[in-house]
């Protein structure tokens, strides 16, 4: 009976992960992690059918089930500090930062327009403040990212003298690197000074992160995105951020 219930469960997240990664659009990470889950239900069952003829097997299983737990208990207390960060805050700034994120052709996806409508939001009610637009080129894009967000805020009534854009990264890391710079080209003195740091509530705790590696003084502003794609973004986070801790500040040290 037990191993019934393995066998349904690993059918259920082989469909749920086909689902992900053929049907709905923008969640491959999610049908990526349920067939992986899949896998591991096989696997566990395997391992208790060989746990049966030997002692080796046995230690095997054992040694499969503390890394599974341990692996589950990592992501989810990264998942908890994920959360933690996601609220955002509509607190006064000196200037604002807008990540990047992709795009389609010349078109905005859901992700970053999102964190347009949040950040006109935010530039509407604090007038006069400048805003970094900072994203690069990548493929499938027909323009920069940052150009996306320019036309998207011009149309939006922000005004135009406002905006200063960053088109060369390629990386979250990137972004606070080169925007920096264009603060302070912009006249932003940042000694002190307080950076609104506008993206999705998924990215903020990674981003605050970062912009706290590089020096600034940050505050989230949370850009909501459908609950489905929240769902797979947050589930991919604390893979991210355990990337952003190896890749952009242990190996690199605290300044990006």
């Amino acid at each position: 009976m037990r191993g019934k219930i393995w066998w349904i469960l690993a059918a259920c997240l082989a469909a749920l992960a086909a689902a992900c990664l053929w049907l709905v659009p923008g969640v491959r990470f999610s049908g990526v992690l349920c067939a992986a889950l899949a896998v591991a239900c096989l696997l566990w069952l395997a391992l208790g059918r060989l746990s049966e003829i030997s002692r080796f097997w046995r230690i095997c299983k054992r040694i499969f089930l503390v890394g599974f737990c341990g692996l589950t208990a990592l992501v989810l207390a990264l998942e908890v500090l994920v959360i933690s960060g996601s609220g955002g805050s509509d607190a006064s700034a000196d200037a604002v930062l807008v990540l990047g994120a992709g795009v389609n052709g010349e078109a905005p996806s859901l992700s970053l327009q999102s964190r347009i409508d949040a950040a006109a939001d935010y530039l509407l009610a604090h007038p006069g403040i400048p805003a970094v637009l900072s994203g690069g080129q990548g493929p499938g894009e027909d323009i920069t990212e940052a150009e996306a967000m320019y036309r998207g805020l011009t149309a939006r009534g922000v005004e135009a003298e406002r905006l200063f854009l960053e088109d060369r990264s390629a990386s979250t890391a990137e972004n606070f690197a080169f925007s920096k710079a264009v603060l302070e080209e912009a006249g932003v003195d940042l000694t002190g000074a307080r950076v609104a740091v506008v993206s999705n509530g998924f990215h903020l705790f990674r981003a605050c992160l970062l912009a706290e590696a590089a020096g600034l003084d940050a505050v989230g502003v949370a850009a909501r995105l459908p609950w489905w794609l929240d769902i797979n973004y947050y589930l991919r986070e604390p893979f991210a951020l355990v990337k952003t801790w190896i890749l952009d500040i242990a190996m690199k040290g605290v300044t990006i």
